[in-house]
């Protein structure tokens, strides 16, 4: 991927440690992804909620960051396309080290792997 690319803001700063959705319901997520374009920190699609696609659905934002500790690849929604690298947005570049995953920790279901996707 180019430096420069449409869809894509690398000065936006995340919207914080978590899944916006899931923090305000109190909910749980499996993963993060990080919106390239204005900083949406959402779930994956095998969290229960998919709260990443969601905001491409209701935003048409093409491309999501992982949010994980170590992982640097984008999607590109609509193209269906990952990308391993790509400009080097603005920190951070993950949720909290200590933040588990499934997390957090405190609110994720014992049976948990029942309600993945």
């Amino acid at each position: 991927m180019a430096e420069t690319i449409e869809g894509i803001d690398p000065a936006v700063a995340p919207s914080g440690p978590g899944c916006v959705e899931c923090e305000a319901a109190q909910g749980w997520w499996v993963h993060l992804r990080r919106c390239a374009q204005c900083g949406h920190v959402g779930c994956c699609d095998s969290s229960p909620q998919q709260h990443a696609s969601k905001h491409f659905a209701a935003t048409g934002h093409p491309f999501v960051q992982s949010y994980e500790p170590g992982e640097e690849w984008f999607w590109n929604f609509r193209t269906e396309e990952m990308y391993g690298e790509g400009p080097e947005l603005a920190p951070p570049q993950h949720h909290p080290e200590d933040q588990t995953a499934p997390g957090p920790r405190d609110r994720v279901p014992r049976d948990w792997q029942q309600l993945i996707h």
